[in-house]
C-alpha cells in the first residue's frame, strides 16, 4: 500500500466524547469479534459500535454476554483463536471478569478493552476511581490512561498494534475516567481507514488454536513448567517498552501527531521546582492550578502518566530527579500500606528509591468516587509540597476534599 500523507491521514473533524473515540477506533481497527455486557460509564462504546454495525458502515461479530465474566471469556477466546477482538466494562464488572482476565494475561493473548474508571461497590458508585484497573498491575496486562478523547481514540489503535506484536502478545487495558472523560465531549480528528491499515497490520499470531494443527494454549503445568512459563511473560514485559517507542514514533509519521513521549507528558517542567504527577482526567484541574501558581512565582510543574504497565522506570527516575519536591495524586485507595499510601504514590516512591537525587515525595488521595478535584485542590497540594521539609515528622499523605 502507498504511504497515506499526513494531511489525508484524517476524514473529518467531531465533537465526541470518550466512549465515542473509542467506538471509533473499535471501528476502524476492523475488529472482527465485540463480546458486549452493558455497565456505566462504559456502556455508550457498545451502544455506538452496535450503531456502527446497524448502520453499515462496520462489520464484526457482536456477542451479547450474559454476564462480564462471560464477556471476557469471549474475547479471550476470539483472540486464541486469531480473531482480532475488543471487550470492555467498568468496575465491579471489571471485578466479576478478573478470572478471565488473569488467564488472557497468562496465556499472552493479545486482547483489548476499554476500562471506564468506576468506583468499586459497596457502598454503590458510578464515579472514578482507579483501583478497577489497577487489580491488574501486576499479572500481565499493559495499562495506559488517557487524558482527552483524542487520546482514547489514538491510544485504541496504539494498544492493538502494542499488543499484537509478536515481541509482546500481552493483553491490553485502555483506561478512561468514568464521566469525565468517558462522557464528556471533545473535538477529535477521525482518521481514515487507509492510513489507519497503513499503521495496524491484521492480526496473525504465530500461535492459536486450530483443529488442523492441534497446539494446547493454558495446559496443567505444576511445578514442571510454570516459573519457564512466568519467566517467560516477564521478558515480554520487559520488550513491550521498545515496542511501545517504535508503534508511537510510527503513529506520529502517518498521523502528524506530537506523542514525544509516550510514556508521560510534562507541562511547564523545564525550569520547574515543585511538581505535581498523576493520570488521567486530573490532568486538566492540574495544569490550570499549575498556571496560577506560576502567577504567584511558584515555579511548578505537572506531569501525566499515561503507561503505568509497563512502567518507565528510568525514563520517570531521570525525570523527577530534577525537581526538589514531587505530589503524587492518587485517585485511588490502597488500605494498609506502608505510610497509608496510594497505589501510585508507592509506584513512584519506588521508582525513585535507587535515585541519587532522591526529592521528597508527597501523596494525595483526592476524587474518590468522582468527587471534583478543582483548580484550587491542586494548588493547596502545590503549596504543601512547596512548604514541605522532608523531615520525619513531615505527614506523608493527605487527603484533599474530604469532610473530616
Amino acid at each position: 500500500m502507498e504511504s497515506v500523507s499526513v494531511k489525508s491521514a484524517y476524514e473529518r473533524e467531531e465533537l465526541l466524547n470518550g466512549c465515542q473515540a473509542v467506538s471509533h477506533a473499535v471501528r476502524l481497527a476492523d475488529v472482527d469479534v465485540v463480546a458486549a455486557y452493558p455497565i456505566r460509564p462504559y456502556t455508550e462504546v457498545m451502544d455506538q459500535i452496535s450503531k456502527f454495525i446497524a448502520d453499515g458502515e462496520f462489520y464484526a461479530e457482536y456477542i451479547i454476554a450474559d454476564g462480564e465474566h462471560s464477556q471476557f471469556e469471549i474475547g479471550k477466546h476470539a483472540v486464541s483463536v486469531g480473531a482480532r477482538a475488543f471487550v470492555g466494562s467498568s468496575g465491579t464488572g471489571w471485578m466479576y471478569a478478573t478470572e478471565a482476565l488473569v488467564a488472557t494475561a497468562t496465556d499472552r493473548l493479545p486482547l483489548v478493552a476499554m476500562c471506564g474508571n468506576r468506583a468499586l461497590d459497596d457502598p454503590g458508585a458510578f464515579g472514578v476511581e482507579h483501583n478497577d484497573a489497577l487489580m491488574l498491575r501486576d499479572v500481565g496486562w499493559n495499562l495506559v490512561w488517557v487524558d482527552t478523547a483524542q487520546q482514547a481514540l489514538d491510544t485504541t489503535l496504539l494498544a492493538y498494534r502494542i499488543a499484537e506484536d509478536p515481541a509482546v502478545m500481552m493483553p491490553t487495558a485502555v483506561s478512561l475516567d468514568g464521566a469525565f472523560l468517558t462522557h464528556s465531549q471533545h473535538m477529535v480528528k477521525i482518521p481514515t481507514k487507509e492510513a489507519v491499515d497503513q499503521f495496524l497490520p491484521p492480526y496473525n499470531p504465530k500461535v492459536k488454536l486450530d483443529p488442523d494443527n492441534p497446539v494446547s494454549i493454558a495446559p496443567q503445568a505444576n511445578e514442571d513448567w510454570v516459573m519457564e512459563i512466568r519467566r517467560q511473560n516477564y521478558e515480554a514485559g520487559k520488550r513491550a517498552k521498545g515496542v511501545i517507542y517504535r508503534a508511537y514514533r510510527e503513529f506520529n509519521e502517518i498521523f502528524g501527531t506530537h506523542y514525544e513521549n509516550p510514556f508521560f507528558e510534562e507541562f511547564m517542567t523545564a525550569d520547574a521546582d515543585f511538581v505535581l504527577i498523576g493520570m488521567g482526567s486530573i490532568a486538566m484541574p492540574a495544569k490550570a492550578a499549575v498556571k496560577e501558581m506560576r502567577r504567584k512565582g511558584v515555579k511548578a510543574g505537572y506531569i501525566s502518566l499515561h503507561w503505568l504497565r509497563p512502567f518507565p522506570t528510568e525514563e520517570l527516575r531521570k525525570a523527577l530527579s530534577r525537581f526538589r519536591g514531587i505530589g503524587v495524586i492518587d485517585r485511588d485507595f490502597a488500605i494498609g500500606t506502608p505510610d497509608l499510601g496510594g497505589v501510585l504514590f508507592h509506584e513512584i516512591r519506588s521508582c525513585m528509591y535507587r535515585s541519587s537525587s532522591r526529592p521528597n515525595i508527597l501523596n494525595f488521595i483526592s476524587g474518590l468516587g468522582a468527587r471534583d478535584t478543582s483548580i484550587e485542590d491542586c494548588m493547596r497540594m502545590i503549596d504543601i509540597v512547596s512548604h514541605a521539609k522532608g523531615d520525619e515528622t513531615e505527614q506523608v499523605v493527605t487527603w484533599i476534599g474530604v469532610r473530616e
